[in-house]
């Protein structure tokens, strides 16, 4: 497969199981009021993914392995660090600007064990299988391209995944939050992204991959310990 058709065939296929994931995910219906609407969708994504995976293993090098604990932290840190920056960064500009600063939906219909269960770990895992456990390692073949960051090597794989796994967070367009914190999340997704592919890539691991992702959440579940303490 050259390495065009890899782009334009990864990208579609993605787009693909992000798009049935999430309109026949909303058909699913699970009779059990902890585990949320959004669950479904995400376990139809995570089968899929896992169907692309395998079914182009030829052209697909997928590696999951549990990591070394030293080696560990640093992904989590960084990810996290990324996410409070960009969050804190535009949170700052809100305030100053409207007042006040908008929150993620789910900490109107979740508590903070459903967070930690299905947004900081399984949210994490089935996006990253997604994202960089098929897209960018799809497009593997391309990672000698690419430019520096305070030298490191960022390559075209982890940028394309990072900004696929960045736009996919337009769907919230559907929860009407404003412009401020869709141009929040988004960014902030991109740099969680573009942390994600790097160690991944570092390690051809995607359970690295998956650490940074859950680090980049760490800031969410915090602030929904918060909120669930000041509502009490």
């Amino acid at each position: 497969m050259k390495n065009s058709e890899r782009v334009i065939w990864g990208i579609l296929l993605t787009a693909i199981v992000f798009l049935i994931s999430a309109f026949l995910g909303g058909k699913i219906e699970i009779n059990n009021e902890f585990i949320p609407k959004s669950f479904g969708g995400k376990t139809l994504m995570l089968i899929l993914s896992i169907a692309l995976i395998w079914g182009l293993k030829k052209y697909v090098n997928y590696k999951i392995s549990v990591p070394k604990f030293k080696k560990t932290l640093k992904p989590m840190l960084f990810g996290f660090l990324a996410a409070i920056v960009v969050v804190a960064i535009f949170s700052v500009i809100e305030i100053s600007i409207k007042g006040e600063s908008e929150t993620h939906y789910a900490f109107d219909v979740m508590s903070p064990l459903q967070i930690f269960l299905f947004v900081f770990i399984y949210s994490s895992i089935v996006e990253e299988v997604l994202f960089r456990g098929f897209l960018q390692n799809i497009l593997n073949p391309l990672k000698d391209k690419g430019f520096k960051i305070f030298k490191r090597h960022i390559s075209v794989p982890v940028i394309i995944g990072a900004a696929a796994f960045s736009l996919v967070h337009l769907n919230l367009i559907s929860t009407d939050k404003g412009a401020f914190f869709m141009v929040k999340t988004l960014v902030s997704a991109f740099a969680v992204g573009i942390i994600a592919g790097y160690y991944q890539e570092k390690y051809n691991n995607n359970a690295y991959a998956i650490l940074v992702h859950m680090g980049g959440n760490i800031m969410g579940l915090i602030a929904a310990l918060f909120m669930s303490l000041n509502l009490q």
